[in-house]
């Protein structure tokens, strides 16, 4: 198990009450169901329609990939504007 900072942002920070969550956790899969356990259904509804990023990039093999002490995983909402 490695120790990660979940970062949140925009509507994944509203829906969860926090910014930055700290977890443990094998891969980027098994953080996001802590997410979904902890932080409920709009959490869960949010985190459907965003970008789930490890480090700054891509997860290279999505859920399954493994996470490391000191990484940072990011839920990115999609952002509207203008």
């Amino acid at each position: 198990m490695a120790h990660v900072s979940l970062r949140l942002f925009a509507a994944a920070r509203e829906a969860a009450g926090s910014g930055t969550v700290e977890l443990e956790a094998a891969t980027v899969g098994e953080i996001l169901d802590i997410a979904r356990a902890r932080f409920g259904a709009e959490f869960t509804a949010v985190l459907a329609g965003s970008r789930v990023w490890i480090d700054g990039d891509e997860p290279a093999a999505g859920d399954a990939t493994p996470v490391t002490d000191g990484c940072e995983v990011a839920v990115l909402p999609p952002v509207s504007g203008g």
